[in-house]
């Protein structure tokens, strides 16, 4: 099993980073929280998950090796593969989603893109006690007191990383604002991927 990767970032893109090991460019798929924190020409450290498959070899990367072990453990749930919880970890961080399984907070986990309500059900039997619970981030679930993440500077460190100016993703940024307010309007908090796919459209189009 690949455990790591160091080296340098030689490229980012929506879905993912190449890193150079050895002279050799490793394709990472990584959550847009993990690329916000990347930036081409610098050296990186990923926790990584090698996800074989009879056609495939799949590395995921992290910039946790918390986000890397829950990305494993989400996987022992029924109907959760690779893609999806990759998805869960873009929407939630580690301990929201070990809040979200410990309070049984379907509607939490339905935010994920694939997660249906029998899926999230399915997910909260299947891991319970598996994931943890912190007692802190149980408690503030409870209260209702999860913060809302921090989409704008995600995507804004998202946008630099893959070399547009500061300014260019301030504005990027604005264009965006209305989708994600409409997300937090219907209970949902806004999708990270999605905002950032869409401030690329954005920028192309000026």
């Amino acid at each position: 099993m690949i455990a790591s990767v160091r080296g340098q970032v030689t490229a980012i893109a929506p879905d993912g980073a190449v890193v150079e090991v050895g002279g050799v460019g490793v394709l990472v798929h990584c959550t847009p929280g993990t690329l916000a924190t990347l930036r081409t020409g610098e050296e990186a450290r990923l926790a990584t998950s090698l996800v074989v498959r009879e056609e495939s070899l799949t590395l995921f990367g992290f910039v946790t090796d918390d986000e890397r072990g829950i990305f494993e453990l989400l996987q022992t749930a029924s109907g959760v593969g690779p893609k999806v919880a990759l998805a869960m970890l873009a929407v939630h961080t580690p301990n929201a989603l070990r809040v979200a399984v410990a309070s049984a907070d379907v509607k939490a986990l339905t935010r994920v893109p694939g997660v249906g309500p029998k899926g999230a059900q399915r997910i909260i039997v299947d891991l319970k006690n598996k994931l943890g619970t912190p007692e802190e981030a149980v408690n503030a679930a409870l209260d209702g007191r999860i913060a809302v993440p921090a989409w704008r500077s995600q995507v804004h460190s998202g946008l630099v990383g893959l070399g547009y100016s500061g300014r260019d993703a301030d504005e990027a940024v604005a264009v965006v604002e209305p989708q994600a307010e409409a997300d937090l309007a219907e209970g949902r908090p806004p999708q990270v991927a999605a905002l950032l796919k869409a401030a690329l459209r954005a920028l192309s189009v000026r």
